[in-house]
C-alpha cells in the first residue's frame, strides 16, 4: 500500500510541475529609450554558476525608439540585468549602465534613460507592473524596519562593559525588535507568496545571535542559527543571485575561524556538509544546487577533502546536481593521480613543434611541471603572472621545465592563448584540441583550469599536485 501511495505522490508531483511548465510562456520586455543618442540593450540572465550571461540583445536603438527583447520561458521566472551601452552624442564612446529587474509571467514595459536607469524619476515600468514594484516597496519598508536594529547591533558589538545592566537591556531590546522584524517579514512573504520576489525576502531573515560570551561564542551562534529562517523547499531561491551571496557569507564565517590553510581545508568541508545536510530534505533542485555550489568552491580552492565529502550525495536520486559526472571524475582523479603514481602519457602533434611525447621528452631539468591552462581564464592569468617570473629564475629554471598545455576551444580563447604564449617564452606550449573533453584533460582528470602536475623527468612519476605557487615551492623544498 505504501508503494502505491508513493507512486501516486510522485505522479502528482510530476503532474503539477509539468502543468506549471506548460503554463509558462515567453515574456517580452519593451524598452522605450530616451535621453541618449543611441544604445545597445542587452538582457542578462543568471546561470547556474551565479553569473549573468546575455540571453537577448538589441543593437542600434536611437533616442525615442522602442526595442523589444524576448525572454524565453526556460529562463523564467528569474532575476535579470538590463545592460545599456549608450552614446550620449553621435560621436561619443559607448558607456555602460545596468539595471536589475525581475521577470516572471508578465510582459514588461519600461521607459528608461540609461544615464539614470536606477533613478525612479527617469526610469519606470507600466502602471500595472507587479514584481519589480512589489520588490521596490519591500526594500523601502525593509530599510525602515531594519534601521533601529542596525543601531542596536552596532552598539552590542562595540560596547565594552558586557556584564552591565545597560548592556543586558540592549540585548533585550534587540531581541524584542528582531522577533518583531521576523514576524513582519513572514507576513510580507505570505502576502506576496504568489509573486516570485517573495523568494528574495527570505534572505533578509535575522537569525538569533548570542551576545554574551566571547567573539568566538558569538561567531558560533551565528553559524549555528544561520539557516533558521530559510525555506529550502522553495526552488525559486536558486533562481536569484541572492543565494550565492548569502552562501558566500556563510562560508566566510568559517573563514574567520581559519588561521591557517590547513585549518581552512578542514573547516570548509564542514561548512559544506552542514549546508548540504540542511538542504537534503528540501526541494531536490535546491539540494542539487547546494552540492554544485560547494563543488565549485572546493575545486576553485583545491580542497580535495571537500570534494570527497560530496560522494555520498551523488548516490542519492533526490539530489538533482548538474555536476554529477564532473564530481565523479574529479574524485576518481583524486584517487588515481597521487604522488608516486605514473604520470599518464601525453602524445600529440603540435604545429611548429612536431610530435610531442612526454615520455621521450628530453630536458636538462630534473622535473617537468605540466600546467593545464587557458588564455581566456582569469585564474590562469593570475597564476601565470606569478609562475612565469619565478620559473625564469636561474636556480629554478635549472631544476624545472614548464610544459603549458592549453585547453582553449573557441576562436576567442585560442586567439587569447596565442597572444599570451608569446610572452611566456622558454615554456613548452601545446594545444590540446577538445578542451576539457580532450584525451589529455581526461587522462589527468582536468575539469577546470588551471591545474598543475609536477613530474619527475627521469621516472615519469608524479612528484606533487600543487594548487598554488606556494604549494609548488613547498614541494620543491621537500623533494629537490
Amino acid at each position: 500500500m505504501m508503494k502505491i501511495y508513493l507512486l501516486v505522490f510522485v505522479f502528482l508531483f510530476i503532474s503539477v510541475n509539468l502543468q506549471a511548465e506548460i503554463l509558462k510562456k515567453d515574456v517580452s520586455v519593451t524598452i522605450h529609450l530616451r535621453g541618449v543618442y543611441e544604445c545597445k540593450i542587452s538582457l542578462l540572465g543568471l546561470n547556474k554558476k551565479g553569473l549573468f550571461n546575455p540571453v537577448a540583445e538589441f543593437s542600434g536603438t536611437k533616442n525615442g525608439e522602442t526595442a523589444v527583447l524576448l525572454t524565453m520561458k526556460e529562463h523564467l521566472p528569474g532575476e535579470f540585468v538590463l545592460r545599456f551601452d549608450y552614446k550620449e552624442l553621435k560621436n561619443s564612446t559607448p558607456y555602460p549602465s545596468e539595471k536589475s529587474l525581475i521577470i516572471n509571467q508578465q510582459d514588461l514595459e519600461l521607459w528608461v534613460n540609461p544615464v539614470y536607469c536606477n533613478n525612479a524619476d527617469s526610469s519606470y515600468f507600466q502602471n500595472d507592473e507587479i514584481e519589480n514594484s512589489s520588490l521596490a516597496f519591500f526594500y523601502k519598508e525593509n530599510a525602515l524596519k531594519k534601521e533601529k536594529l542596525g543601531i542596536l547591533q552596532n552598539f552590542l558589538m562595540s560596547y565594552d562593559e558586557t556584564n552591565s545592566k545597560f548592556y543586558q537591556e540592549g540585548i533585550n531590546e534587540y531581541e524584542h525588535r528582531r522577533i518583531a522584524y521576523n514576524q513582519w517579514l513572514a507576513k510580507q512573504i505570505s502576502k506576496d507568496e504568489h509573486l516570485f520576489v517573495s523568494s528574495i525576502y527570505n534572505f533578509q531573515y535575522l537569525p538569533l545571535i548570542s551576545w554574551k560570551g566571547s567573539e568566538t561564542d558569538r561567531l558560533k551562534s551565528i553559524i549555528d542559527h544561520y539557516f533558521d529562517g530559510m525555506d529550502f523547499k522553495n526552488p525559486d531561491i536558486i533562481r536569484t543571485s541572492f543565494i550565492n551571496k548569502w552562501m558566500d557569507n556563510y562560508v566566510n564565517l568559517y573563514g574567520q575561524k581559519a588561521s591557517t590553510v590547513a585549518l581552512r581545508d578542514s573547516l570548509f568541508p564542514l561548512a559544506g556538509k552542514t549546508s548540504i545536510e540542511k538542504a537534503k530534505s528540501s526541494h531536490p533542485k535546491v539540494y542539487g544546487w547546494m552540492v554544485d555550489y560547494f563543488y565549485r568552491g572546493f575545486e576553485a580552492n583545491g580542497i580535495d577533502s571537500g570534494i570527497k565529502i560530496l560522494q555520498p550525495y551523488l548516490d542519492d536520486p533526490n539530489c538533482l546536481t548538474s555536476k554529477r559526472t564532473e564530481i565523479e571524475r574529479r574524485i576518481q582523479g583524486i584517487e588515481t593521480l597521487v604522488a608516486g603514481s605514473m604520470a599518464p602519457p601525453i602524445n600529440m602533434e603540435e604545429p611548429g613543434y612536431g610530435t610531442f611525447d612526454l615520455y621521450k621528452m628530453k630536458a636538462n631539468a630534473k622535473y617537468t611541471l605540466i600546467l593545464f591552462w587557458s588564455g581566456d581564464c582569469s585564474h590562469c592569468e593570475e597564476l601565470t603572472q606569478q609562475l612565469y617570473p619565478w620559473s625564469q629564475q636561474h636556480e629554478i629554471s635549472k631544476k624545472i621545465t614548464v610544459l603549458a598545455v592549453s585547453l582553449d576551444e573557441t576562436d576567442t580563447e585560442i586567439a587569447a592563448w596565442l597572444k599570451k604564449k608569446e610572452v611566456l617564452k622558454n615554456w613548452i606550449h601545446l594545444h590540446s584540441k577538445g578542451g576539457v573533453n580532450s584525451k589529455e584533460a581526461n587522462d589527468y582528470f582536468v575539469l577546470a583550469t588551471p591545474v598543475m602536475v609536477l613530474i619527475n623527468q627521469e621516472t615519469k612519476k608524479i612528484a606533487g599536485l600543487p594548487n598554488s605557487l606556494m604549494d609548488l615551492n613547498k614541494i620543491i623544498v621537500n623533494t629537490l
